[in-house]
């Protein structure tokens, strides 16, 4: 007895309709994923604005934290200044310029944009950023005897096209 075999064929493929489903699937995923990398690129210069204002913060902060406290404070700063200057009268004194500024409360209103060291111009990169000084007497906050005997000193640096940030140091008669 001879055995015959039997073919059946069978069809491979796709109909219409699964294929329009197919991409359909496909391009909803595609712009998930598209949308998640925008939105993660979107943000991946935050690190590097936040660290260049905080080094720019620093710079203006050392500079300020290594003058005296007010113009009754010998340099070096000790003893204190027994009577401090007022509280009323912060700021620069007449004629001096950055490069001359000799302590704490001459900073305060300074402003500038772009910001400079005290040495001149800074890398070109800071240039659309604002700083702004701020001094004033705070004593009490500080916990410190007598309003007169500590400064707070607040730098807000304003990067381009961000909100600002602002950065705060204590400098105490003592």
């Amino acid at each position: 007895m001879k055995s015959k075999s039997i073919c059946i064929g069978i069809q491979t493929g796709v109909t219409l309709i699964e294929l329009v489903i197919t991409i359909v699937v496909i391009s909803i995923a595609l712009v998930a994923m598209v949308g998640a990398f925008s939105g993660s690129m979107s943000r991946s210069a935050d690190p590097m604005w936040r660290n260049k204002t905080i080094k720019l913060a620093q710079l203006y902060l050392d500079e300020i934290h290594s003058k005296r406290y007010d113009e009754n404070t010998p340099i070096g700063g000790v003893p204190a200044a027994a009577v401090p200057t007022s509280c009323s009268s912060l700021g620069p004194e007449a004629g001096e310029t950055r490069a001359t500024f000799d302590d704490v409360d001459d900073y305060d209103g300074l402003s500038g944009s772009p910001p400079t060291g005290v040495n001149g111009a800074l890398h070109s990169s800071y240039d659309n950023y604002v700083v702004t000084i701020t001094v004033s007497c705070d004593g009490t906050a500080a916990s410190v005897n007598g309003n007169q005997h500590a400064k707070k000193i607040k730098v807000s640096i304003t990067p381009p096209a961000e909100g600002t940030m602002d950065f705060f140091v204590y400098k105490g008669n003592y």
